[in-house]
């Protein structure tokens, strides 16, 4: 069949990306297409509106319209995957350096990661306000401070990663001492995690009793699959950023608080106590904070594990000591 149109062609790419159940990378390529479709006043778009002037006027309109940078750099980056892969399958021509001049790049907007004496508010069960203590917390809330603590324990372990731990992934390597053997949801990369008491405490709390879900927790129902099962997710993801917001105005935290929180706390307090970059191969400056990506697998576990256990006694006992000490 041939395809006449952009929209046509995109279209196409991601009934594909969701056939191969990569829903996230779906869902990004769906809003940019409308986004894009939007602008233009039309749902059938042209292979010709891919031009210099015309991005670099999308690009304006995004940002007349409130969107951020880095929503336009996703949008961006979007458009650009379909389009080289037209040029790539002789579809079309294609323009040389199109999306050169807009943004394609990633920037820090706000601050994702907290202070430490801001984690210790959200997830400390002594925290300084006493209405706070766990018995007074709703149920969604303490759920929200546990898994916000669990995912600071495991190494700013992504909520998506978090949520879609199976079973197998939990391990004991002899002895008592229990490690999580996964691959990253978003890049595949293997990772393995030693998990401390603390954190084996909150997933025993959270584990499935489904015997016939294959999830580690119960987060996810574990009967749903393909887009369904995806579905499931963003409400989970939704309800948890929504019930973190709440829980940081009760803790009187400023900050803003979401499912990266952890993530980019673990790295920003890692950088504070002096653990090699290389080891934590945190990204701030000219790009936002990139945690534990491909560094996890470069390095003995007995490194991690020693990364993770000076974070984890800054936040939750107070005492900060370097890597080298």
């Amino acid at each position: 069949m041939k395809i006449e149109n952009f929209t046509d062609y995109m279209s196409r790419v991601i009934e594909n990306l969701k056939k191969e159940e990569r829903y996230g990378t779906a869902y990004i390529y769906s809003y940019a297409l409308k986004a894009l479709r939007i602008y233009k006043g039309k749902n059938d778009l042209p292979f010709s509106v891919f031009n210099k002037m015309e991005m670099k006027h999308f690009e304006q309109y995004l940002l007349n319209n409130k969107r951020s940078w880095n929503t336009i750099s996703t949008y961006f980056r979007a458009l650009r995957a379909v389009y080289n892969r037209a040029v790539d399958e002789e579809i079309i021509k294609g323009e040389l350096r199109l999306f050169h001049h807009v943004f394609t790049g990633v920037t820090s907007e706000k601050k994702l990661a907290l202070e430490v004496c801001e984690m210790r508010e959200l997830i400390a069960k002594n925290c300084s306000r006493k209405m706070l203590c766990e018995t007074q917390l709703s149920p969604s809330l303490q759920r929200a401070r546990d898994l916000l603590a669990l995912m600071l324990l495991l190494q700013g372990i992504g909520f998506s990663d978090l949520i879609h731990l199976r079973n197998v992934n939990l391990k004991k390597n002899g002895g008592k001492q229990y490690f999580l053997h996964f691959r990253r949801q978003k890049t595949g990369a293997e990772l393995s995690i030693q998990v401390p008491p603390e954190a084996m405490a909150i997933i025993e709390r959270y584990r499935s009793k489904d015997s016939s879900s294959l999830y580690l927790l119960n987060l996810l129902d574990g009967q749903s699959g393909g887009e369904e099962a995806y579905g499931e997710y963003r409400r989970q993801l939704r309800i948890f950023n929504y019930n973190l917001s709440r829980l940081a105005i009760l803790c009187g935290v400023d900050s803003p608080v979401s499912s990266y929180t952890a993530r980019h706390t673990w790295a920003t307090l890692a950088k504070y106590c002096e653990v090699p970059e290389e080891i934590i191969s945190e990204g701030l400056g000219h790009s936002s904070l990139e945690v534990t990506r491909t560094y996890l697998k470069r390095f003995e576990n007995d490194k991690l594990s020693k990364a993770n256990l000076i974070i984890k006694d800054y936040v939750f006992k107070g005492n900060q000591r370097l890597w080298n000490s």
